[in-house]
């Protein structure tokens, strides 16, 4: 297997943790693909992945997969023992569910700020801004961080009882939003604390 990315992005390292959590990491191979150099928007990569975005997933029959949850989805079935999208009915709708809050309400809320009302990534891949977008999604991802810091008074995971996907993509998101000098509001004490406790687990401390 292959894995397009750069490394210390935010969504290419939710996959990194999610292979790292199933023990694969030596069995992919990392190939960089320079976004800040705009490498993501050559032909040689659209071919693989039209939406131009990493990571990206090249099997060995050249199929080839994107989007961080069906990345994660694949790896973590490849045992037949998923941990990380959940075994029953249940655990795989609720995990879906805050795994898409995490994207909405934070990732993808501090990615829009980034993109629109900072310097982002500089003005040959900023060619659309909107600053009062940006830093109404800004809000958002406040509000998201509160929303989530309620989720982890009443249960250890933002999923439930046991770490999955959700919780690598709000572990991302809170990277993405120290990167845009984004702080967890001080009152966010549940948030902060569970932040703290899965900075121990191996597949993010590594």
């Amino acid at each position: 297997m292959k894995i397009y990315d750069y490394k210390g992005f935010p969504n290419p390292a939710r996959v990194r943790i999610a292979l790292a959590e199933k023990g694969l990491t030596q069995k992919v191979e990392f190939i960089t693909v320079d976004v800040p150099k705009g490498e993501h928007r050559k032909p040689a990569f659209l071919a693989k992945n039209p939406s131009a975005a990493v990571p990206a997933l090249e099997l060995d029959d050249g199929t080839v997969i994107s989007e961080c949850t069906a990345i994660t989805e694949y790896i973590d079935h490849l045992d037949g023992k998923p941990t990380l999208t959940g075994t029953t009915a249940k655990q795989r709708g609720v995990i879906h569910m805050m795994q898409r809050r995490a994207e909405v309400q934070l990732m993808d809320a501090v990615g829009a700020y980034f993109h629109h009302a900072t310097p982002g990534l500089g003005p040959e891949l900023e060619t659309y801004q909107n600053r009062d977008w940006g830093l109404k999604q800004r809000e958002r991802a406040t509000a998201g961080m509160a929303y989530f810091d309620g989720v982890l008074a009443r249960q250890p995971y933002i999923a439930g009882d046991s770490f999955s996907m959700a919780d690598i993509t709000v572990l991302a998101g809170l990277a993405f939003a120290d990167f845009v000098k984004l702080d967890i509001p001080p009152q966010l004490t549940h948030l902060a604390g569970w932040r703290a406790r899965m900075a121990q687990r191996p597949s993010v401390a590594g």
